[in-house]
């Protein structure tokens, strides 16, 4: 018979070494050593880390986030290893390094471990406006060669189709970054902030970031799934609700010119967001440019679907080269972040 004081030692040895076993299947890796991950619109493991993390067995999931459930079934390590979803070595050739389908697990990277994260179907989506603000956040300063930022064609529906190369268009692209550019500090990390405009985009879509950090030869891939449709605000500034928000101004719209019709859709503390509509006369233009004379000066800090300059109390704009012609009585918009005071200005649209 053993003896009882080596019996009871191995038994506690088998016992603690159960217990190490399976707090490596159900406890999160630190973030302490951590690479990165766009956090809005979140990706989807990021999503589903967010939404879960501190209940990642709740059976509720399955009903009320079944993509998220699926995902932690596969791997609980992709949502908790958040920011490791990367690829090493592909020396910039990312669509042969990744094949059509496997785009939101990096070609099945880290042997396989986010491949949930390439499942079709109704993720949950972040509802944003057509001009956002993507968040990329760099726990570990890596800094950037370069980021790319696309979005999926109207044509793709993310809850029907795999994801493939041709469905991305590139919207916004940043350059060579050190980690002391980039502008925020989150815990010991640093965040970029992109801006990112998608006129005329509605329903569901996918935004897809390639991130190239700078230390090593090492890209990051992230699916976000959103839904545009929603006004929100710039995520850097505070929202509020004004007391009393400036009247639309409309220009009149003579035989063969435009009108347009411009309006406060957010304001804070220094700043407003605005959209112009450009509506088309009696007959169709090939190209327009509106002027809004305020009574105090302006200055914009960002614009989308029009060239916006802003000097002394006016801001001009001419058309894009996408929305310049107008079949008769057509409209189309374009917006922009101005700081200033919103008040109401005079508006003029001339047809070019």
């Amino acid at each position: 018979m053993p003896n009882p004081v080596r019996r009871r030692f191995l038994i506690c040895a088998l016992a603690a070494a159960l217990a190490a076993a399976l707090a490596v299947l159900v406890a999160p890796s630190s973030p302490a050593s951590a690479h990165g991950n766009v956090l809005s619109p979140g990706s989807r493991n990021y999503g589903c880390f967010e939404r879960w993390g501190d209940r990642f067995q709740a059976p509720e999931m399955a009903t009320q986030d079944p993509l998220c459930h699926q995902a932690w079934q596969a791997d609980p390590q992709a949502m908790w290893n958040w920011n490791g979803l990367f690829r090493e070595g592909v020396a910039g050739n990312h669509q042969a390094a990744i094949p059509d389908g496997q785009l939101c697990s990096a070609g099945k990277t880290q042997n396989g471990r986010y491949a949930a994260m390439d499942t079709v179907g109704d993720w949950k989506s972040t509802t944003i406006a057509n001009s956002f603000t993507l968040q990329l956040f760099d726990g570990a300063r890596h800094g950037a060669d370069y980021i790319r930022v696309y979005v999926t064609r109207p044509s793709y529906n993310p809850v029907t189709q795999p994801l493939k190369w041709s469905d991305l268009e590139l919207v916004s692209q940043v350059g060579n970054t050190p980690a002391a550019q980039w502008t925020r500090q989150l815990s010991n990390g640093v965040q970029m902030d992109i801006p990112v405009s998608v006129p005329g985009r509605s329903g569901r879509a996918m935004v897809y970031t390639i991130w190239q950090a700078s230390h090593l030869d090492q890209s990051y891939y992230f699916c976000s799934d959103v839904n545009f449709g929603g006004v929100t605000p710039p995520t850097s500034s505070p929202t509020s609700t004004p007391s009393s928000t400036p009247p639309s101004s409309t220009s009149p719209a003579p035989a063969g010119a435009c009108r347009a019709a411009v309006s406060v859709s957010s304001q804070w503390s220094g700043a407003y967001q605005a959209t112009v509509t450009v509506t088309a006369g009696s007959a169709a233009v090939r190209g327009w440019a509106v002027t809004l004379t305020y009574g105090t000066g302006q200055t914009v800090q960002q614009s989308w679907g029009a060239t916006v300059a802003a000097g002394g109390n006016r801001i001009e704009a001419s058309n894009a080269a996408y929305n310049g012609a107008l079949s008769a009585g057509a409209s189309t918009s374009f917006g922009f972040i101005a700081s200033g005071t919103p008040s109401t200005p005079s508006v003029t649209c001339a047809a070019v």
